[in-house]
């Protein structure tokens, strides 16, 4: 991408009000009053409007002013999708639903979560060959379906951004005080301050502030750290896996459904969480040598791997010691030490703690590009989308994920936020495959509009049927006749689209296989699972996404309107340019 030199010449740590806000919207109180007055306007433009490829690898990405460095491989891909998923969850979240919701069963949560997060890798793996840029889902969505849903897509990306590392960073801390065979919270500093709130944890911070660190100085030494670290976290994992098979007794596996089918699907709905973080690796494309032949590789090799590896560690556990003696929040620390091997918990907290580091290692440089081209779409002021001209990295965006994270894990002990955060992930998806099915039977001026009307009534059936099922399940999960209602409803919906509608759009190097059964089948999965994580669950969605909509309504709408409106008039200047130089030349 070619760069004006006067723009390379502008330094880049500099913070004047144009670099926050230069939109015309916020350039006086007039300015600002008027464009609230035309709010309503405003948001049908941006409902109805649309990206599309090239903006978004082109205009968009200018931004930044200076281009991210291509450096990685389909070797680094995989990596850093191992790195990026296997962390705290499979170690904390394995016994605990184990433990209370599935029993034995947990490996079929586990292979269930893992079948949905695969068919959410393959609607991923689609995009980022052809649109590799660092938005991931957020710029995916606004080329489909436009920048509303983009942006509450982009919000729910940095909720989970943040609050995840929190989450991450202080069981960072709890292992790390296990390993030095000390209680959980020793350090952590005791205050007076409200339950849940009361114990700060500037080890978290510190943690988190070192992994930015290294994730703004080079993707490329991120990459060789996480090679180091995950390696060492492979080791402690097959570890688990055969000392626990070696210790197995079968009669701990029965009963295998001790909380029937539900309990299987609870669970599922919860350790999702442990899959969470693979896409970090489409926000790399711009820093991927070869996106077409390293995305799919990387993507799909890594899941392929981690959902294996999950489900057996999971099946040793649970062969090794009684569902219902697991301990929940030393799970395999505490099954070794009643199969005389005390000494293993110290390995396993090890294992871990590697685990935990390569996920906030990835999750620096995954999150921080996420916020980049977020910022480059002005949903967020764009002094966050600057490139350092140097290291190649986006500092500031990784600042401000890591500043938040940071505040977060000091203070908050986060246990009611598991479920919000697997709740956000699985809402992630689950409109990614709508857009994966909207790219491929929708072209803007090319698909005839009664096809359109047809997409759209058959996508509503698809999406209804997959919510009054998961509604049924929540309302009677031993009934049945619900199902024989909506199953076939959603089956039909799919058909619709499979036999009534022509693809618009083949995907140029590699596609999502079966269109449009997987990724219909990955809507009603992610929805499925998201009905069985509880009201309270839907009650912090909920509240969380009124602050965002406040927040779009009063700044967001009014950037991103007057930014999309003024890459037109630069278009149409260049058009009006060009058409004067053909006259002028003559015939």
């Amino acid at each position: 991408m070619e760069v004006d030199h006067e723009v390379q010449q502008r330094s880049y740590w500099r913070w004047s009000k144009q670099d926050f806000l230069p939109e015309e919207s916020f350039q006086s109180w007039g300015n600002y009053r008027h464009a609230l007055s035309q709010t309503c306007f405003r948001f049908k433009d941006r409902l109805t409007s649309r990206s599309d490829d090239a903006n978004e690898i082109g205009e968009v990405r200018k931004q930044s002013e200076n281009e991210m460095k291509r450096c990685l491989n389909w070797w680094d891909l995989i990596w850093f999708g191992f790195g990026s998923v296997i962390g705290a969850g499979i170690f904390v979240l394995t016994g605990q639903e184990a433990n209370k919701h599935a029993g034995p069963a947990i490996v079929l949560s586990y292979a269930v979560s893992g079948v949905s997060a695969m068919l959410s890798v393959f609607c991923y793996t689609e995009f980022a060959i052809e649109i590799p840029v660092a938005g991931g889902s957020f710029a995916y969505l606004r080329i489909e379906l436009g920048d509303f849903a983009a942006f509450i897509t982009a919000a729910n990306i940095l909720l989970e951004s943040i609050v995840g590392s929190a989450a991450v960073a202080r069981a960072w801390t709890s292992y790390f005080a296990t390993l030095l065979n000390r209680e959980a919270n020793s350090l952590r500093i005791h205050t007076n301050l409200r339950e849940g709130y009361n114990l700060l944890d500037p080890v978290a911070v510190a943690v988190l502030g070192i992994a930015a660190t290294i994730a703004m100085i080079s993707t490329r030494k991120t990459s060789y750290l996480n090679w180091i670290a995950s390696a060492v976290n492979t080791v402690v994992i097959l570890f688990v896996i055969i000392a626990g098979f070696a210790h197995a007794n079968t009669s701990n596996m029965k009963p295998f459904l001790p909380f029937g089918t539900p309990g299987i699907f609870k669970a599922a709905a919860v350790v999702y969480f442990a899959y969470g973080g693979f896409d970090n690796i489409a926000t790399m494309a711009e820093e991927t040598k070869n996106p077409s032949r390293d995305i799919p590789i990387g993507l799909l090799g890594s899941m392929s791997i981690t959902t294996v590896i999950y489900c057996l560690m999971a099946l040793s556990l649970t062969m090794m010691q009684k569902y219902t003696e697991i301990d929940r929040n030393a799970a395999y620390s505490v099954a070794f030490q009643n199969v005389g091997m005390k000494w293993a918990k110290y390995l396993v907290a090890l294992g871990a703690l590697k685990g935990m580091t390569t996920v906030l290692l990835v999750g620096a440089l995954g999150q921080a590009r996420y916020t980049t081209h977020i910022a480059r779409a002005h949903m967020i002021p764009p002094w966050f989308a600057l490139v350092h001209p140097k290291t190649g990295t986006p500092i500031n965006a990784t600042l401000l994920i890591t500043i938040s994270s940071a505040v977060i894990a000091f203070f908050s002990s986060l246990d009611e936020l598991a479920t919000l955060l697997s709740l956000s992930t699985l809402f992630i998806f689950m409109m990614m495959a709508v857009a994966l099915l909207v790219r491929r039977y929708y072209v803007r001026e090319t698909t005839p509009q009664k096809d359109l009307l047809k997409l759209i009534i058959l996508l509503l059936i698809v999406l209804a049927s997959s919510m009054g099922t998961s509604a049924y399940w929540g309302l009677k999960p031993s009934g049945w006749v619900g199902y024989v209602i909506t199953v076939p409803i959603w089956f039909l919906g799919t058909l619709g689209i499979s036999v009534l509608l022509p693809q618009q759009r083949k995907p140029k190097v590699w596609g999502v296989p079966l269109v449009p059964w997987f990724p219909s089948l990955s809507i009603a999965i992610n929805i499925f699972l998201m009905g069985s994580l509880g009201h309270q669950a839907f009650i912090r969605f909920g509240v969380c996404t009124i602050v965002m909509l406040i927040y779009y309504f009063f700044f967001g709408l009014h950037a991103t309107y007057d930014m999309a409106h003024q890459q037109r008039k630069t278009e149409s200047l260049k058009i009006v340019d060009h058409e004067d130089a053909r006259a002028n030349l003559g015939p």
